[in-house]
This record gives C-alpha cells, sequence and structure tokens, in this order.
C-alpha cells in the first residue's frame, strides 16, 4: 500500500521529565533534538508539555507526492483543511484534535533477528542447549513504534477521517464501537475506539518476542509494581503477546511481538467481533482501569492527572 509505516507520536504531558525518564527505562534511546528512539524506527516520540496528557500528533509515512497530492484531495473531499507542502499534508482530525501529519519516507527495512528455537512433543529443536531467551542480559529496546489507541466521542467520524482522508485501511471491528486499522502491512497501526472523552489509551512498542515482552515489563516493574496494568497475555484480534504498563501522566505503553502481518490485502477478510471475545485469547482478565482509566474523570474536567 502507498502508506507503509507509522513513523512518529508527539504526546503532550503536565509531567514532561517524569514521562521522559520513563520511556527512557522503557527502553527508547536520546537523540538529538529531544526525540526518543527506537532501534529500527529512528526518532519515534517526542514529548511536550500539555495541561493534561493527550495525543498531539501521529506522523504517517508515505511513497512519494503522488501519495500525498490524493491525500490531499480525500481530505478535501470531506471538506476538511489540509495543509499541503513540500514532502507533506497535515490534517487536524477534528473529533479528538489530534493532528495527523503524512510525509513521504523510506519503507522500514527491519534486520532479521535469529529466531529462538524451541523443544515441544515430538520435537527437539534445541537438543543439548538451554534456551537462549534466558541468557539475555542486555536491557530490552523496542524495535518500532508499531501502534496507538485512541478513545473517541464519535468513533465514526474519527474512523472515517482515518479511513476515507488519510487512507488507511480496516483489518478488523469491534462492533459499535472500534475498528483496527491500517497504514502498513501490521495488522494495525491505529486503533479508534468508542469514549466518553477523547484521550490517547495506549502506544505500542514492538519487541523481539516473548520472552522480551516478559523481560522488559518485569524489568519495569522491580521496582515499580504500581506501574502494571494488564499482562502477560495474548490479544485476540492481532494475535499479539502483550503486557501493558502506566506511564507517570497516566499513559498505557505496550510491549508486543509477534501481531498478525497483512502483506497483501486479498490476503485477509475484515470480521466484526463481539466486545467479549475481542480482547484476548488467554492471560489474567483486565482490569477496569484498562477500560477505564482512572484519570477518565479529572480528563473530562482538565484536571491534571500524574499518577
Amino acid at each position: 500500500m502507498p502508506l507503509h509505516r507509522m513513523k512518529s507520536v508527539t504526546i503532550g504531558v503536565p509531567n514532561i521529565a517524569a514521562t521522559r525518564s520513563y520511556y527512557q527505562e522503557f527502553g527508547l534511546a536520546e537523540t538529538d533534538g529531544g526525540w526518543l528512539a527506537t532501534t529500527d524506527g529512528g526518532p519515534q516520540l517526542r514529548i511536550v508539555e500539555s495541561p493534561t496528557r493527550r495525543l498531539v500528533e501521529l506522523e504517517i509515512g508515505a511513497d512519494d507526492n503522488d501519495d500525498l497530492d490524493r491525500i490531499d484531495r480525500q481530505l478535501r473531499g470531506l471538506d476538511l483543511t489540509a495543509i499541503r507542502a513540500n514532502g507533506s499534508v497535515t490534517a487536524v482530525e477534528p473529533i479528538t484534535r489530534t493532528r495527523v501529519v503524512v510525509s513521504t519516507a523510506s519503507r522500514l527495512d527491519q534486520p532479521a533477528r535469529q529466531a529462538e528455537r524451541y523443544n515441544g512433543p515430538g520435537f527437539t529443536d534445541r537438543p543439548g542447549v538451554r534456551a537462549a531467551a534466558i541468557l539475555r542480559t542486555e536491557p530490552v529496546q523496542p524495535r518500532k513504534l508499531g501502534h496507538v489507541v485512541i478513545g473517541s466521542t464519535d468513533q465514526a467520524l474519527t474512523q472515517a477521517f482515518f479511513t476515507d482522508g488519510i487512507g488507511l485501511k480496516v483489518s478488523d471491528v469491534i462492533e459499535g464501537s472500534a475498528a483496527f486499522m491500517r497504514c502498513s502491512t501490521d495488522h494495525h497501526n491505529v486503533l479508534v475506539h468508542q469514549a466518553p472523552i477523547n484521550f490517547l489509551h495506549h502506544t505500542s512498542w514492538q519487541v523481539d518476542d516473548v520472552d522480551d515482552v516478559g523481560r522488559g515489563a518485569t524489568r519495569m516493574l522491580d521496582e515499580h509494581p504500581e506501574r502494571h496494568v494488564w499482562g502477560l497475555g495474548r490479544h485476540h484480534i492481532g494475535s499479539n503477546f502483550f503486557w501493558y504498563l502506566r506511564d507517570p501522566a497516566g499513559n498505557f505503553s505496550e510491549y508486543y511481538s509477534d501481531l498478525d502481518c497483512i502483506p497483501e490485502d486479498d490476503l485477509w477478510k475484515p470480521e466484526v467481533w463481539g466486545e467479549a471475545e475481542s480482547l484476548y485469547t488467554w492471560g489474567p482478565p483486565p482490569p477496569p482501569s484498562f477500560i477505564h482509566p482512572e484519570d477518565l474523570a479529572e480528563l473530562m474536567t482538565g484536571a491534571h492527572s500524574t499518577r
């Protein structure tokens, strides 16, 4: 598809220093210009000051200027203001007020990692040696930004902005409440769900495998058990392993691995799922605060949330 990757997100928080320190501990690297970077995706997270936590900007990569011209026409066809600049087109999603930038960029070529070898019933792929995963000692570093999840007070309109305006494709739907949309071969890069207030639910960051999901979360919780939200588990829609943590501003951050991949549209059939069956296949049940974060009432009144 002409859109091919999530380039970056900018999140606004009232406590920049604490939030920045959290994401450095999470495994993102400091770069020139104030961005935090993944190992494969480069600078992908910017943190700016805001009275309350929110998603400020989302940047998506496209192949060329023809793609940008098409997106510009699509946005204007929705009666939205689009700013067409050299190498980019920018528009504000009218419900959540998130600024969305589509810019030309090279495609992300991730170096392959040696796959873990497993033993199992009737087969031995790892004879006579310990699992390599238990010998890892290096800190977990996310490979790339995978997706963002935002709550919208008008889910249908926000979804239409991303599909009819920007050009994302729908991978799966939760009936009447959410859409999983992609701008790459990943199962989803943007998920929009119906909510009582517009807010950023979480950002999600790819790691090598389920062992690094567990290692990363365990390290983050070692001295801060209050960061735990939900995990370890496996999602049903998207199929990925997950573990969710809470940053100091109240946003959730997810380590994930083994997400469904859709290299060709005709290889995938979007489905409509019920709320109960869609969330996870195994793992602990999600806490109520995952569905309705504890600071939603504070966000609705404009109060600071810096747990």
